[in-house]
C-alpha cells in the first residue's frame, strides 16, 4: 500500500456515503459513545437519590444528544460544525453539578427541587459558548496549535485510562484485573486491528463494531456476558419542556459557568483534531467558520438539554478515534448517528439493551480509538516548530496537569470547588497552556542581513 492510499479516507468529508456503510459506520461511533452519554445521568442519580427518574434522564440524554449531533453535522444557517461532532453529556461537569445538587439536597430540596435548579443553572450556562461562538477570531488567537494540541493529548491520556479501567472489569468490579476480563479485550483489540490494516474496505469500515460483537460473543461463551431483564419503563418516551420547573441561584452557576469555559477549550481542540483527521484545515478562515458554528450549536445543545431536562452537552473526543480508524469523515454519517441516537432516546429499551455490553468489551474496542485521540492531539503539536517558549509551556502544562490526575490527594487541602475543578488533567492543563501562552512573551527570531548585520529580538 502506498503512503498515498494510507493517508486516503474511505469516505471523505462531503461525500455521500450508500445507506448500508452509512448505518455501520454510524453504529460503531454509536457504540464508542453511547456509554458515555448515559454513564453521568447514572452518576448523578446515584448520588443525588434521583434513581426514580431515572429512565426519563437517560432517555432525554440520548435524544438531545442525537439532536445536537444531527445540528453539528447537518450545518443549519452557520450553526454546526458540518462535520461529525457527536454531541454528548460531558464528564466535565459532573462535579459541580453533583455540589450543586448537594447544596439543595442539604436544603431539604426534594428530587424535583435538585433537577429545578441544576437544569436552571445549566440553562442560562447555555449562554457562554453561544457568546464564546461570537469572538472566535480573537479565540483562535490564544488557542495556537500548541494550545490545543496539548488540550487534545491530555484528553486522550485521560480517556485512556477510562479504557484501561473498563478493560480490567470497569468501576467496582469484584473480578477486576481477572485474566478472563483482560483476554476478553485483548481479543476484541486484535479482531479491530486486523480488520483496519486489511485491504478490503469493508473490513475497515465494520472493524469497530466486527471486534464488540466477536467480544460479546466471547463473553457470552464464556458466562461474563447474561443479558438481565430491565425495569419496566414503557415503550416510548416523550419529551417534555420544563418537566422539573425553573430554578437559579448564583452560588451553584459560578462553579458551572467556569466549567463551560473550559468546555469551550475542550470542544475547541476536539474539533481542531477532527478537521486533521478528515483532512480539513485546522487554521484560516474555512476553520473559524467551522469552530464558530460548533461552539454555537454546542451552546444550542446545552440549552436543549436543559429544556428537555438532560445535562450539558459538549463535542465527544472519542468519535475522532473512530475516524481515525474507520477512515470515514463523511458528515452523513453524522446525520445517521444523530437519528439512531434520537431513536435510542424514544424507544429507552434499547439504550438499556446498550447498557450491558461487557466493561471488558468496551475498554478493548475504545483503547486504540483513544489513543488516536492522543496520536492527533501529537501531530496538532507538531504543526509548528517547538522553540524553547513552546517546549515550556507543554512542559509544565503536561507536568502539572498529569500529576494532579495522578495524584490527586495534592489539592485535598484546597476548598472542595478548587479541587473539582483542577484536579483533572484537562482541565489544569488546558488553564495552564492558556494562561502561560499568554503572559510568556514570543521569541524573536534572529534574521541575517545581507551586510552580514543581525536584526533581532530584544
Amino acid at each position: 500500500m502506498s503512503h498515498t492510499e494510507e493517508k486516503a479516507l474511505l469516505y471523505g468529508l462531503d461525500e455521500r456515503i450508500r445507506p448500508a456503510p452509512a448505518f455501520f459506520a454510524a453504529l460503531q461511533h454509536l457504540l464508542a459513545s453511547v456509554v458515555g452519554v448515559i454513564t453521568p445521568p447514572l452518576i448523578i442519580s446515584s448520588v443525588l437519590g434521583l434513581q426514580a427518574y431515572l429512565p426519563y434522564l437517560i432517555s432525554m440524554s440520548l435524544l438531545v444528544s442525537g439532536i445536537g449531533t444531527f445540528l453539528q453535522a447537518r450545518r443549519v444557517a452557520g450553526i454546526g460544525a458540518g462535520m461529525i461532532c457527536l454531541q454528548g453529556t460531558s464528564f466535565a461537569f459532573l462535579g459541580v453539578i453533583l455540589s450543586g445538587g448537594m447544596i439543595v439536597k442539604n436544603r431539604g430540596g426534594s428530587p424535583e427541587e435538585i433537577m429545578a435548579m441544576i437544569f436552571g443553572c445549566t440553562l442560562v450556562a447555555a449562554l457562554i459558548p453561544l457568546l464564546i461562538s461570537r469572538c472566535v477570531s480573537q479565540l483562535r488567537r490564544v488557542l495556537t496549535p500548541v494550545v490545543t494540541g496539548t488540550v487534545i493529548t491530555l484528553i486522550g491520556i485521560s480517556l485512556i485510562k477510562v479504557s484501561i479501567t473498563d478493560w480490567a472489569g470497569g468501576h467496582h468490579a469484584a473480578n477486576f484485573g481477572a485474566p478472563g476480563n483482560l483476554a476478553l479485550g485483548g481479543l476484541t483489540l486484535l479482531v479491530i486491528i486486523t480488520l483496519n490494516r486489511m485491504r478490503n474496505r469493508w473490513a475497515r469500515l465494520i472493524a469497530v463494531l466486527a471486534g464488540i460483537v466477536v467480544g460479546c460473543l466471547a463473553a457470552a461463551l464464556s458466562g461474563k456476558l447474561v443479558l438481565t431483564p430491565q425495569p419496566e419503563t414503557g415503550w416510548l418516551a416523550l419529551p417534555g419542556f420544563f418537566r422539573f420547573g425553573f430554578a437559579f441561584d448564583w452560588a451553584i452557576f459560578l462553579p458551572i459557568a467556569l466549567v463551560a469555559v473550559i468546555a469551550v477549550i475542550e470542544a475547541a481542540g476536539d474539533l481542531t483534531a477532527n478537521c486533521m483527521l478528515s483532512q480539513q484545515p485546522i487554521v484560516g478562515p474555512q476553520f473559524q467558520r467551522r469552530l464558530q458554528g460548533a461552539l454555537c450549536a454546542d451552546g444550542i445543545s446545552c440549552m436543549l438539554a436543559a429544556m428537555f431536562s438532560a445535562f450539558p452537552n459538549t463535542t465527544f473526543a472519542q468519535n475522532n478515534g473512530v475516524i481515525q480508524m474507520t477512515g470515514v469523515a463523511s458528515r452523513y454519517v453524522g446525520m445517521v448517528m444523530g437519528v439512531m441516537l434520537a431513536l435510542l432516546g424514544l424507544f429507552p429499551a434499547f439504550g438499556a439493551l446498550m447498557q450491558q455490553i461487557p466493561p471488558p468489551v468496551l475498554g478493548g474496542a475504545t483503547l486504540v480509538m483513544f489513543g488516536s485521540v492522543m496520536a492527533a492531539g501529537i501531530r496538532v503539536l507538531t504543526q509548528t516548530p517547538l522553540g524553547r517558549r513552546e517546549m515550556l509551556i507543554v512542559a509544565v502544562s503536561f507536568g502539572l496537569g498529569l500529576g494532579v490526575e495522578a495524584v490527586p490527594e495534592a489539592l485535598k487541602q484546597l476548598p472542595p470547588l478548587v479541587s473539582q475543578l483542577f484536579g483533572h488533567a484537562v482541565t489544569t492543563g488546558g488553564v495552564l497552556a492558556i494562561l502561560l501562552n499568554v503572559v510568556l512573551p514570543s521569541e524573536q527570531r534572529a534574521v541575517v542581513l545581507p551586510q552580514g548585520e543581525t536584526a533581532g529580538g530584544q
